[in-house]
């Protein structure tokens, strides 16, 4: 095996985890604006319009604005500040470096592939502080497709020099990630995600250390 391309939001980045941190600091940051509505109502309506990224904040703002009557902030500087702070939330799953590290020291190329904002997601990179390790990242905005786009795979594996079956995609999206890059011909590991069920990938993991593991059995095959 001589590659590994994966997914960010639910899969080295723990979205979850970011999300719920973010919205308790936006509502500290605004309590005089927001102080009418109750924290963890505020926070868990959030996430619910989130619905895990699915549905991008211009919408999510212009629903809360509403629903909660705010009078004092416009969704449009509560997305701005989401845009320019989610970054310094963002948290990441265990053991991710670790896993990172044990795979270079391993000779295998890594990539990134990733759906959203070019900025925005360049923030969320910078922020956990991976961009070192990855020889390729694929921002869905920046390229012009995203996934389950064949071609944005493709791309990356012509960047790193690897054919299909040579290499690994770790995502946490069964469609996006595990069936679109099967059916490129890769390997997949997907990574397990609460609530959400995926039978055709290759390996399912619950923590980045069991990468490295599955990687090395692969090399001495």
């Amino acid at each position: 095996m001589k590659a590994v391309l994966f997914d960010l939001d639910g899969t080295l980045l723990d979205r979850d985890s970011s999300i719920n941190i973010f919205a308790e600091n936006q509502y500290n940051k605004y309590y005089k604006a927001l102080q009418h509505i109750d924290k963890d109502l505020y926070i868990n309506r959030f996430i619910e319009l989130d619905n895990r990224e699915m549905v991008w904040k211009d919408k999510v703002y212009e629903q809360l604005v509403q629903e909660f009557t705010i009078t004092d902030l416009t969704w449009i500087e509560l997305l701005d500040d989401y845009i320019s702070r989610f970054c310094y939330s963002c948290k990441p799953f265990s053991n991710l470096h670790e896993m990172l590290n044990r795979l270079k020291n391993m000779n295998i190329k890594l990539g990134l592939i990733t759906n959203g904002k070019g900025t925005f997601q360049r923030h969320s990179i910078n922020a956990l502080e991976i961009d070192k390790y990855f020889s390729i990242i694929l921002i869905s905005e920046l390229e012009g497709i995203k996934k389950p786009n064949a071609k944005i795979f493709e791309k990356a594996l012509q960047h790193l020099q690897v054919q299909p079956n040579d290499c690994f995609f770790v995502g946490d999206h069964p469609e996006n990630d595990i069936n679109a890059a099967k059916r490129v011909g890769m390997y997949t590991i997907w990574k397990y995600t609460s609530g959400v069920t995926c039978d055709s990938a290759d390996f399912i993991i619950a923590d980045l250390k069991q990468i490295p593991i599955i990687m090395k059995d692969f090399q001495e095959e």
